[in-house]
């Protein structure tokens, strides 16, 4: 063959393979173009349905958002305030800490008597799925003031006292006292359980009004929903719920001090150097003194 003749095909020339690839092509596009296409509308269903699932388990495992139902709370947080509850770190143990503010499942009667609004269907379906708080489950919001194991007390006129230390409380509502509405202590919270009280401290039916209750005012750890961390509505009020500094003072968390110094008691019976412990240190001397006057008295005789 000559330099320069042609090689069997024209340059451009379609190969066989090349033409198949191409029908194959054409016809997959005219497939696409063929099936129907879902619209959006019918694909709504199934995104509101994955998105209520998140939220149902969002409201269930992590956070809930919770209405203030009344001002005991005030200034911290006002009536008709939204605040997001964190729902996961009691799944992993942790229980409450002094200073936070947790909401909680009433322990003991403590909201009987107070109207329960009746949420209309739509409401009922948003607290379902988290998206409002629920109107049938009767919860309450307080800061806890000792944790078990704490002794607490609060007399007229003076501050509330924690293991031995005196509390500085800013947050408590302007003009209010720290407990002259209803002092008490010295008592000792038990185990497993809360003392708690409302920062509108002349405006809080909180632990020290339920002293003579089931549970002698303190609020089971199994109550307690969880800490409440941010108020997220209104968003003029939007703001972290912190612990407060006093109750990171040092020495606040020396419960056996507190113990050994005769100031606690378990719900309202006095412990350490009480009445009875009192007393028996007193009858002791008395019964040995005696008991030699009689042994000396058969002697001389």
């Amino acid at each position: 063959m000559a330099v320069g003749a042609r090689s069997g095909r024209d340059e451009g020339e379609e190969r066989p393979d090349d033409a198949v690839k191409r029908e194959a092509d054409e016809k997959e596009g005219e497939e696409d173009a063929a099936r129907p296409q879902r619209s959006f509308w019918k694909e709504l269903p199934l995104l509101i349905g994955i998105a209520l699932l998140l939220a149902l388990l969002i409201k269930t495992f992590l956070v809930q958002a919770f209405s203030i139902p009344s001002e005991s709370m005030q200034d911290t947080l006002q009536k008709g305030d939204r605040v997001l509850v964190d729902k996961l770190t009691p799944w992993f143990g942790s229980e409450p800490e002094r200073g936070e503010v947790v909401v909680f499942h009433d322990p003991a009667g403590w909201l009987d008597g107070e109207p329960t609004p009746q949420p209309n269907l739509a409401q009922q379906i948003l607290s379902k799925i988290g998206l409002m708080p629920s109107a049938d489950e009767k919860d309450l919001i307080k800061r806890t003031i000792a944790i078990g194991g704490d002794t607490v007390e609060c007399k007229k006129g003076g501050p509330v006292v924690v293991n031995g230390k005196e509390l500085d409380e800013p947050y408590i509502y302007p003009g209010n006292t720290a407990c002259d509405d209803a002092p008490f202590g010295p008592i000792t919270v038990p185990k497993g359980k809360i003392w708690v009280m409302g920062d509108h401290r002349q405006n809080s039916q909180d632990s020290r009004y339920h002293m003579q209750d089931k549970n002698q005012g303190f609020v089971p750890v199994d109550k307690v929903v969880g800490r409440a961390v941010v108020v997220a509505w209104p968003l003029t009020r939007w703001a972290t719920l912190p612990v407060p500094d006093t109750f990171d003072q040092p020495g606040i968390g020396n419960q056996a001090k507190a113990g050994a110094l005769g100031l606690g008691a378990s719900g309202l019976a006095p412990v350490g150097l009480g009445t009875a412990a009192l007393g028996v240190t007193g009858a002791v001397p008395l019964v040995m003194w005696r008991k030699r006057r009689l042994t000396r008295g058969r002697t001389a005789g």
